[in-house]
């Protein structure tokens, strides 16, 4: 086994049995509720997340980790035998969890003899997450540290992340849009369509239902076929998302990873959110 190890934070939306397999230490973020504050998957299921943000008239505030939370991941791992550790955060435009992951590796470097490099993902959710899994997979091929280093930094510059938002609740809860707008907008049942771009949540459109912001986002995705690798579908408690990954199979016929949006990217997107992540191959960008 590779002595290179990855880590990621809970944004990353992958299933805890896809981590466990793959080896991947996932640091949490935690979730904070007026006064209670949870540990995103410890203390807090996904499912309990979306009852509780039924219940409240006021978004949840998500927090970055405290740089102590990574260095205990890294040494952890250097106990287990790593002699190298890659970092895959969450974008450091939308978190500070960037931030802690690097001053926890200042931090360790004294103590332990443990090589420890972070890199920007510059993505969120399963883009986060996949990049994260190919590069578990390069180490476990027994890529060094330098190689999958070098690999985390060029999926931060083809991975993309497309999606549609179901409501605009969260938006208005979070007071991004005026009461007005929202209302309007949900009358007229807007799916506003988003994609991260250099580490950055963008508006790219909108669809009237969401049959066709379902459309839309296969259409988006038969742009890229044949230069697709590792494709993700990520949704925030949908009822149709075996729907949606049959639309997308006739375009990729690799395995589909399937993974819940946490309540890190779910406070700001919504119940219902779905879309894709993955990797545009080298060749083609």
């Amino acid at each position: 086994m590779s002595t290179v190890r990855i880590v990621t934070d809970s944004s990353c939306d992958l299933p805890v049995q896809v981590t466990t397999d793959a080896g991947i230490e996932v640091v949490p973020l935690t979730i904070r509720f007026g006064s209670t504050e949870l540990v995103d998957r410890l203390e807090l299921t996904t499912a309990e997340f979306w009852a509780r943000c039924t219940d409240s008239d006021t978004l949840p505030e998500t927090a970055a980790p405290a740089p102590g939370s990574f260095a205990e991941a890294y040494r952890r791992l250097a106990d287990e035998g790593a002699s190298g550790i890659i970092v895959i955060a969450l974008s450091g435009e939308l978190s500070a969890t960037l931030q802690s992951a690097v001053l926890a590796a200042r931090d360790v470097n004294p103590d332990v003899d443990l090589d420890v490099r972070v890199v920007d993902s510059r993505s969120v959710s399963l883009g986060v997450g996949t990049i994260a899994l190919a590069c578990a997979r390069a180490a476990a091929d027994g890529a060094g540290l330098d190689e999958v280093e070098r690999l985390a930094i060029d999926l931060a510059g083809r991975t993309r992340v497309i999606g549609a938002l179901d409501t605009l609740e969260n938006l208005k809860k979070g007071g991004r849009i005026g009461n007005a707008k929202a209302l309007l907008a949900t009358a007229l049942s807007i799916k506003p369509i988003i994609e991260v771009i250099d580490g950055v949540v963008e508006q790219a459109g909108k669809q009237r239902t969401r049959a066709k912001a379902l459309a839309l986002l296969v259409d988006r995705v038969r742009t890229y076929e044949g230069r697709i690798t590792d494709l993700a579908v990520l949704h925030a408690d949908c009822s149709d998302v075996d729907q949606f990954v049959e639309m997308l199979r006739p375009l990729y016929d690799g395995h589909i990873v399937v993974g819940e949006i946490g309540p890190v990217i779910g406070t700001h997107a919504g119940r219902g959110t779905i879309g894709v992540a993955f990797h545009e191959r080298a060749d083609q960008t």
